[in-house]
């Protein structure tokens, strides 16, 4: 299969350009915050995000239960309207992989994350069928989830070619740091790319990505699409620009020695946003994490 997608060809993109992969909140107490969750989401689709992806990494999907999933993909389908609704639904288990995926079509999502399964480490053959038989069992449009760095296993390159093939799998989410592996699945598929690593949002787009599925647009979700907004106007310098105006950021919410959850919660939490403590085994941020991070952000909306 081949593809004549570019970045201007906004259309190629299944959920749209611009999708937070948003936290989860939770209650002082650890408790699902559905309240908070839908006042979330409202503020970051009026915010420039077309769309959000819900129980990712950032959503701590290893510790929300299969009810809390499901609750908080139909609180935040009333909330966002249309906008489209992403639901993380990944395990180390195809057959709970599917039960969450059915689920998740249940409760209103519309397209289903899946993460490679991770712990068990199977071989490509095995990795392929996974994927596949997910995809078998639902309606839903699919987007493969490439982490190696928690998962212990690539997506390899030929394995994607061979699933784009697949009707229902439309989309990667792209956390592989490997730039030509990219470049060879987009030249070959019409799969639609998002950079899931926000310091490759402008890299991944301008060789023909769809856009990303960010972290930190929980936060600063107007000058990310910024970044988007001037390439497609050709103002491509412009666009580099801003890319670098939020790399600080990025490097600190990503890059600190903590998962992007716990700064991404911990800035929010500054900001007034609805986001509450993380879940064990994670712990929350130092304050000097914390305000080095709200030191990054006051310098980047000041701009």
């Amino acid at each position: 299969m081949t593809t004549d997608m570019t970045p201007a060809a906004a259309g190629a993109a299944p959920f749209g350009r611009a999708l937070c992969a948003m936290v989860t909140p939770f209650t002082e107490e650890g408790a699902l915050d559905v309240d908070g969750a839908q006042r979330l989401a409202a503020d970051l689709v009026a915010r420039g995000c077309d769309g959000l992806v819900l129980s990712g990494t950032t959503g701590e999907s290893p510790t929300t239960t299969d009810a809390e999933k499901a609750v908080l993909v139909e609180a935040v389908r009333e909330a966002v309207g249309g906008a489209p609704v992403v639901a993380g639904v990944g395990t180390f288990d195809t057959r709970h992989t599917v039960e969450l995926a059915r689920q998740a079509e249940k409760s209103g999502a519309d397209g289903l994350l899946v993460v490679s399964p991770y712990y068990s480490r199977p071989p490509q053959d095995a990795l392929e069928e996974h994927f596949r038989t997910v995809a078998d069992a639902v309606g839903l449009p699919v987007v493969l989830y490439d982490i190696p760095g928690r998962t212990g296993t690539r997506i390899e390159a030929d394995t994607m070619i061979r699933l784009a093939a697949h009707p229902r799998i439309v989309a990667v989410k792209d956390c592989s740091y490997d730039f030509l592996a990219a470049q060879k699945v987009l030249s070959r598929t019409d799969l639609a790319y998002y950079a899931g690593c926000d310091e490759h949002n402008l890299a991944l787009y301008a060789v023909g990505g769809a856009g990303w599925i960010s972290t930190v647009a929980n936060v600063v979700p107007e000058q990310l699409r910024a970044v988007l907004d001037a390439f497609d106007a050709g103002d491509t310098s412009g666009s580099a620009r801003l890319q670098q105006r939020a790399t600080p950021l990025i490097e600190l919410t990503m890059s600190s020695g903590l998962p992007g959850t716990v700064t991404t919660k911990a800035l929010l939490h500054e900001l007034g946003h609805p986001a509450g403590p993380v879940r064990a085994p994670l712990r929350p941020a130092d304050r000097e994490t914390v305000r080095g991070l709200l030191a990054e952000y006051e310098r980047l909306v000041a701009r």
